[in-house]
């Protein structure tokens, strides 16, 4: 391989391994405990690579605050930095530990952002406004509890209450951290638990916004999420939207990706389950 060809950095990523020490719900494909194996085995893989970081995109666990316990210390065999952001079955847990989910997994904020080499990576917050995440008596629970009954009403297929919105705060914050990224000469990867393209059922309730958003900056090059377990792949614009398989969904095969970036495209290693693509900016 000739230096031409060598990516500018690699990072590796795994979706939904929603661990919790539970019998295997196998008419749903959900084998909860065999995530600690997975997520195990993927970490092997990244150890044998260079690579920049591991994004594991949400649905660490299944539930209950203390199958953070036994997941998250898997995560220390990793010679790589770690980085997570939180799905909907984060937050599966009690209610007087709904605030303290964030801390628990060392993130540095719900939602935030960070650079490597000229790219600017925006880890969202996809269950901000929502009926699950929110405390009970947060004006975000209430707010979320309007935005699904008003999608609901219009008959919309992702008007569900294990889906969720960004705040309008944090919608700015993009917005403004797109900008921000323009000025310095960044590309943007945004990454969040739920999809918004191509519509299906699992998608953010504000996805028509966010997609609008991301498809309207020529800096954006890609949007990386989990939750819908079978994976999907859309292009708007020049946005591409790609939907990584979840770990939880099989006995023993395994899903995850290496993601070589180069200037002008990303190549997706896919392992197990996960598909390869090429992805050109």
């Amino acid at each position: 391989m000739s230096s031409a060809d060598l990516p500018l950095f690699r990072f590796g990523i795994i979706a939904d391994p929603q661990y919790a020490a539970l019998e295997p719900q196998v008419e749903m494909g959900r084998y909860y405990a065999n995530g600690l194996a997975k997520v195990g085995a993927a970490i092997e893989t990244f150890n044998g690579e260079e690579l920049s970081f591991v994004m594991t995109l949400g649905d660490i666990i299944d539930r209950d605050f203390k199958s953070f316990d036994d997941i998250l210390p898997v995560y220390d065999a990793m010679h790589h930095e770690a980085f997570f952001l939180l799905g909907n079955h984060d937050f599966g847990v009690a209610p007087e530990h709904l605030e303290k989910v964030v801390e628990r997994v060392g993130m540095p904020a719900p939602y935030y952002s960070f650079r490597r080499h000229g790219f600017r990576f925006i880890a969202l917050n996809g269950n901000e406004v929502s009926t699950f995440a929110p405390p009970k008596d947060h004006p975000h629970r209430a707010l979320g509890r309007e935005r699904l009954a008003a999608l609901r009403a219009a008959g919309a297929d992702n008007a569900h209450e294990w889906n969720a919105s960004l705040s309008d705060e944090q919608f700015a914050w993009l917005a403004g951290e797109i900008e921000q990224a323009k000025a310095a000469g960044e590309k943007v990867i945004v990454m969040n638990h739920f999809p918004v393209y191509p519509p299906c059922e699992h998608d953010m309730w504000d996805r028509e916004r966010i997609v609008e958003l991301l498809s309207s900056q020529e800096n954006v090059v890609a949007y990386l999420n989990g939750h819908n377990h079978v994976g999907n792949y859309g292009k708007v614009a020049g946005c591409h939207f790609v939907n990584f398989k979840g770990v939880v969904d099989t006995e023993s095969e395994n899903t995850f990706a290496i993601i070589d970036v180069h200037a002008d495209r990303m190549e997706i290693r896919g392992f197990g389950r996960e598909d390869s693509r090429t992805l050109n900016y």
